[in-house]
């Protein structure tokens, strides 16, 4: 019995497909298919946009939009102005994860080393972090060194550049100010040595003349 088995399951994996198979004929009606092709039904639509003028409108709101966000960005979140003065320390020492290696494949650094980066690089220049729209700490960046990066976190950066002659960055999405931990402008930022101090300044108040 046992050699039989193979045998039979040898047979029937020889058979033709026409003796395995079944025609069991058309089982209820057929229709065509109507869907209109997804590509065609696009152009379609964006040949009716063209002729409206639908997409002259479009074009010119982007247009508008990105010259409205170039000229002012969206402010930093969760920035408030320095009700009192603090100061830290940043360390920027970092721990590599990776070997780090020239072009030619020479070892410049192993992993697991520390390295500080203003070891090789120096912040030149201090930098200062303002709102644009607080003439006060407009006032209090332009009496700061010259040579300092003023950089907002508010307001309009050329129209700024404009009006002070003096070139005007902008904290976009709030990465410098998240990485050195501003919670309050305006900030100063300047290398001491091997670390970088951290400083928010409260301004003092003007007296108001009668």
């Amino acid at each position: 019995m046992r050699a039989v088995l193979p045998l039979i399951a040898f047979s029937l994996a020889v058979l033709p497909t026409q003796a395995q198979a079944r025609d069991y004929g058309q089982r209820g009606a057929l229709f065509p298919i109507v869907e209109r092709d997804l590509l065609k039904q696009i152009h379609s639509r964006l040949v009716q946009l063209e002729k409206s003028g639908e997409t002259a409108r479009l074009n010119q709101e982007l247009k508008r939009r990105t010259i409205a966000r170039v000229n002012r960005p969206n402010p930093v979140p969760g920035l408030t102005s320095a009700q009192e003065s603090r100061n830290w320390i940043f360390d920027p020492t970092i721990t590599l994860a990776s070997d780090i290696r020239g072009a030619q494949g020479e070892l410049i650094h192993a992993a697991g080393t520390r390295v500080n980066p203003l070891d090789s690089v120096k912040l030149r220049a201090d930098l200062l972090f303002l709102d644009g729209d607080d003439p006060a700490q407009i006032r209090w960046a332009l009496e700061q060194d010259s040579k300092a990066k003023l950089i907002l976190v508010k307001g309009a950066p050329l129209e700024l550049m404009k009006t002070r002659q003096r070139r005007f960055y902008f904290d976009q999405g709030g990465k410098l100010t998240a990485k050195f931990n501003i919670k309050a402008v305006p900030a100063r930022v300047r290398q001491q040595g091997r670390i970088l101090e951290v400083s928010e300044i409260a301004l003092p108040t003007r007296k108001v003349r009668p």
